[in-house]
């Protein structure tokens, strides 16, 4: 029954739904094409790398897993000293260009075992390629200035991949957002399709006769009127 009268609402106020659907779906038009060509969260690059402390090994016999275990430490140091205002301040002095702005440039960093990634955005693609670059150099030559334990002399970084540039995904929000809009164009039809039918007095339906106390004697087919 509540779903007849559902139906019945919906089908004597659908312009009522209508309009702030289709609203919301124009707005979501016109976002759409006014969104820039170039990708509104920038750009972003990745770059792997493995990393050791320089050892002279003495001969002798095993599997040297503490090799392996030391060079596991080293790369999760490194991640720490990656996320740090240090890292980005050695970028800074490497690149010294003050056309690049640094304020712009997001860095993450994550690791596996042996295996560093260093994560970086920015919005301007030529400038984040020129951070990479930086970035692999002060990786690989200033290290020993931030870890005593390397004794004064650079650790072994080994880049596995070379940074490729790609546009950065747009943020959740942004892709979610006309979705969200829609829907919200449809709660307001629906309230707006409910408000006029609770405010008009006017009797539609036999069914609006029983819920005063009345009863119906007999209907006149619309056919008929």
């Amino acid at each position: 029954m509540e779903l007849t009268i559902l139906a019945r609402v919906l089908f004597r106020r659908w312009w009522l739904v209508a309009a702030p659907v289709a609203l919301s779906g124009a707005l979501v038009i016109v976002g759409l094409i006014g969104e820039p060509a170039t990708s509104a969260a920038g750009f972003s690059a990745q770059i792997r790398y493995s990393a050791a402390q320089e050892l002279i090994l003495p001969q002798r016999d095993g599997d040297y897993q503490d090799v392996w275990l030391a060079s596991e430490l080293t790369v999760n140091a490194f991640s720490d000293w990656v996320r740090s205002g240090s890292f980005r301040d050695e970028i800074a002095e490497w690149l010294a260009d003050p056309a690049i702005d640094m304020a712009r440039l997001g860095i993450a960093a994550d690791n596996a075992r042996s295996i560093g990634v260093i994560y970086l955005g920015h919005s301007s693609a030529e400038s984040l390629q020129r951070i990479a670059e930086a970035a692999m150099a002060v990786l690989g030559s200033r290290n020993q200035t931030y870890f005593p334990q390397l004794g004064g002399q650079p650790a072994q970084v080994t880049i596995l991949d070379q940074p490729v540039i790609t546009p950065a995904p747009p943020p959740l929000t942004n892709r979610v957002a006309p979705i969200l809009r829609l829907g919200l164009g449809l709660f307001i039809g629906l309230v707006l399709a409910y408000l006029a039918e609770y405010l008009d007095l006017r009797i539609h339906h036999k069914d609006d006769l029983q819920k005063l106390g009345l009863h119906v004697l007999g209907a006149i087919p619309r056919h008929l009127r």
